[in-house]
């Protein structure tokens, strides 16, 4: 038998170890019926000699124990996030799988106790694997894809252009682009529109996501704010100061909350399907455990879509 690799091994290596395939292997680790004891101790033995420890929720897909799955947030105040943990909830129980919620803070924490960790932070998420090398890690529109972890991907290039379309043909001319980096125009959602604003002649203003209206430029006619949070405080703002909207000035949002449908005007938005990224991400949580050693984590591309609605 092969000397136990560097890395973490895998259902892959064991197979490859005994001589027999992924299938036999777990009849053998689970103790199922249809291999024979001498085929089993092979197994067996070629999983100690290798250290193999098999994943927990891979143990979990055959056997009927519950699974737990961790699920770390970014700020539950906004529901952005609530909506996403709340379809997570409702598709993880469908499945039988228990899920157990955590700050980024703590996110180490779940290595001991998930079978399996979902990441939606809006930030840089922290390594939970540490002494848990086979635990599944999805992590949702990260902000700097890790090159090991499998991940769903938002795409905005399309919907944020025909938000700008849409804005350009409305008579929007001092457009202003709303951000959370300093400087800003460093985020990939507002880097998007920045791109279509700029490949249609116009070059907007980039400004901090906590600027009040009364802080940018004199004349600006549109506003595309960081998030529908960020949208629904400009437009209060603009009511506030007497400021017609849409005639006088044109708000968009990104995310798709659901608020957004009940606040007058209607905030028009850049949404994205949370109960798909949900499920997108469930899934990739099971393809992680029959991923052969060494092949590129799975990544699913979810599109936005822009929605026009009264703010614009």
């Amino acid at each position: 038998m092969s000397a136990p690799p560097a890395r973490a091994a895998t259902i892959v290596d064991v197979a490859r170890a005994a001589g027999v395939s992924r299938q036999t292997v777990t009849r053998a680790l689970h103790d199922m019926p249809g291999i024979n004891p001498a085929t089993r101790e092979r197994v067996l033995a070629a999983a100690r000699e290798l250290r193999y420890h098999p994943s927990r929720f891979g143990r979990g897909l055959v056997k009927p124990a519950a699974r737990t799955l961790g699920l770390v947030v970014g700020d539950l105040a906004n529901p952005y996030y609530g909506e996403l943990a709340s379809a997570v909830l409702a598709l993880a129980a469908a499945r039988g799988w228990h899920v157990v919620m955590a700050e980024p803070a703590s996110a180490a924490d779940l290595a001991a106790g998930a079978d399996a960790v979902v990441a939606f932070t809006g930030t840089a998420f922290p390594d939970p694997a540490v002494g848990a090398p086979n635990l599944p890690v999805v992590e949702i529109d990260p902000p700097h894809p890790h090159p090991r972890r499998a991940r769903v991907a938002f795409e905005r290039a399309t919907a944020s252009a025909q938000a700008v379309d849409h804005l350009l043909a409305r008579g929007s001319l001092r457009p202003v682009v709303l951000d959370s980096t300093t400087p800003p125009g460093g985020s990939s959602r507002a880097a998007a529109f920045v791109e279509a604003f700029r490949a249609r002649g116009v070059e907007p203003h980039l400004a901090h996501r906590t600027s009040s209206f009364s802080q940018l430029p004199p004349g600006t006619d549109a506003v595309v704010a960081f998030n529908d949070l960020d949208g629904l405080r400009l437009l209060r703002e603009l009511h506030e100061a007497h400021r017609a909207v849409p005639r006088e000035v044109r708000v968009v949002g990104v995310d798709g909350l659901a608020v957004g449908e009940f606040t007058t005007p209607r905030l028009s938005t850049l949404a994205i399907d949370l109960a798909e990224v949900a499920r997108a991400a469930l899934d990739l949580v099971v393809e992680l455990t029959d991923a052969a050693p060494g092949a590129p984590p799975p990544v699913r591309v979810l599109a936005h879509v822009f929605r026009a609605r009264e703010s614009t």
